[in-house]
């Protein structure tokens, strides 16, 4: 499969396991721990993930910044691993639950997000244009978008097992303490603690006790308290798996680190077939970067709908949906491995359907092939909204109200949707990923690869509007302002085509 790239591109891919592990890990836990550890609502610990998402990607400019202007990329990519490994660190270190003073160890937790965002800035943005190099002539350049989706799929490989790792040390913990999972119980006991429990909800949460505990339990304070504890302290101890990870990938980076192309070291070239090394006039690089900031500025839109997985999809999962698969009870977050599986899974096939249309010279352009991923996308939000509507699911607050929900939707509805999320991604991230290596001036590539980041970044930022939709307005209508979203997305490319086809030719 890549026999017809670089033999660096593996090793890259492979150095960037880390990050993907440590990635997947905050996308599947990072609001569950927050709701768990703090007892903040969906909206808040919505807040906080956004946040902390705009700061992994705004950061990552910053990053290509950097590295652009001290033209040590190599060792900026370095020093990022670093700086995430030391993030993980922070919130891996188990603190007592209920927290003694709220806002301190939420400071403190706040802390360790931004340094792993941080690090991710250093990191991420100039890995791949390192990457891009490796395709910077005539022997590889035509194998560019294929190289970026095999990059994509390398790195996805680490990320299935995260959530996997992450559940597993989370629920091995919980027995350890002589406790089962239960999805609901966190924020029951939450509510328990500050009195704010419904009759009702009073109820499920009596009931939940007796089941997760074994046994009857007569002191309810005494068993929300420690099993808080047992739930966040097992949350802590899967942060510290991603510090394993980030040790992998350094010992691969480190190991090669001297056969890596250096973006610092590109050469100007005179083959006019080489479009990423002609010297370039100012009016055509002023033309490349307007071009990279239209296309920037059209897929916030999707980030904002994409990244909802981690958000409120996960939420999705934890209150609307069925837990149970063949015979088998599932954790929430184990959804989060459906997307990088799903990336592992299909990019050969999609690999295979580019190959075929260039066989035939029928391969649709980079900016077309990022508009038809917009539009998919578009559809995974359809079958989410009709799931939901059909389905006829309460609003959130009933559910809060009553402790639980106990006529649930079935899990394949995220399973498909997550299917046709993945497939739309594998249209959008490596491409644009491909599409600012081959579009941005060759100065310029470590900050125009920090602005793709950069226009995910503010995507990101917007995500909390969707925890305030999930909370406020009917679920099924949540789903459907992603998919006008997505369809404004796809739309804005389509007229801009032809122009961006130009400019990248």
């Amino acid at each position: 499969m890549s026999k017809n790239h670089p033999k660096g591109l593996l090793a890259a891919a492979l150095a960037n396991m880390g990050e993907r592990f440590g990635f997947y890990t905050m996308m599947a836990i990072l609001v569950l721990f927050l709701q768990a550890k703090f007892g903040l609502n969906g909206k808040d610990a919505g807040l906080i993930y956004s946040v902390f998402y705009f700061s992994i990607y705004i950061l990552a400019f910053v990053g290509g910044l950097i590295a652009d202007k001290t033209k040590n990329y190599k060792g900026t990519i370095l020093t990022g691993l670093v700086i995430m490994a030391l993030g993980y660190l922070m919130i891996a270190i188990p603190t007592p639950t209920p927290v003694t003073n709220q806002a301190l160890f939420l400071t403190i937790t706040c802390i360790g997000l931004f340094t792993i965002a941080f690090g991710n800035g250093l990191f991420k943005g100039n890995l791949q244009a390192l990457v891009g190099q490796m395709y910077d002539n005539e022997t590889y350049s035509k194998m560019r978008d294929s190289g970026f989706s095999l990059f994509y799929m390398f790195i996805n490989v680490g990320a299935i097992f995260a959530p996997m790792a992450a559940v597993a040390v989370r629920n091995w913990w919980l027995g350890v303490c002589g406790f089962a999972y239960n999805v609901d119980l966190p924020a029951l006991c939450h509510s328990y603690l500050a009195n704010t429990l419904t009759p009702e909800a009073a109820e499920t949460y009596s009931q939940l006790a007796t089941s997760v505990s074994g046994g009857p339990v007569t002191d309810l304070t005494a068993f929300a308290n420690n099993y808080l504890n047992a739930f966040s302290t097992g949350f802590h101890y899967a942060f510290g798996v991603a510090i394993i990870a980030m040790f992998i990938s350094l010992v691969i980076y480190l190991v090669n680190k001297k056969a890596f192309p250096d973006p610092s070291q590109r050469q100007v070239k005179k083959s006019a077939t080489d479009t990423q090394t002609i010297e370039m006039d100012a009016t055509e690089v002023r033309q490349r970067i307007l071009a990279l900031f239209a296309v920037f500025g059209v897929v916030i839109f999707f980030w904002f709908s994409f990244h909802q997985n981690g958000l409120t999809l996960t939420y999705f999962a934890k209150e609307y949906t069925d837990l149970s698969l063949f015979g088998m009870n599932i954790s929430a977050e184990l959804f989060q491995s459906l997307n990088p599986f799903f990336v592992v899974a299909l990019t050969p096939l999609v690999m295979a359907i580019f190959a075929w249309q260039r066989q035939r010279g029928q391969e649709p352009s980079t900016s077309k092939k990022i508009a038809i991923g917009m539009g998919i996308a578009a559809f995974a939000y359809i079958v989410m909204a009709l799931g939901s509507y059909v389905a006829d699911l309460p609003l959130h607050k009933d559910i809060v109200e009553a402790g639980t929900f106990h006529v649930k939707v079935t899990p394949f509805l995220l399973m498909i949707t997550y299917f046709i999320l993945t497939v739309a991604e594998l249209y959008i991230s490596p491409l644009g990923i491909s599409f600012v290596s081959k579009v941005a001036p060759s100065k310029y590539q470590g900050i125009m690869q920090g602005g793709w980041l950069g226009a995910t970044a503010i995507g990101n930022q917007l995500l909390f509007i969707g925890a305030i939709l999930y909370e406020s307005i009917p679920i099924w209508m949540t789903w459907t302002v992603f998919v006008v979203a997505c369809l404004i997305s796809m739309c804005t490319m389509l007229v801009m085509l032809k122009w961006l086809e130009k400019i990248a030719k």
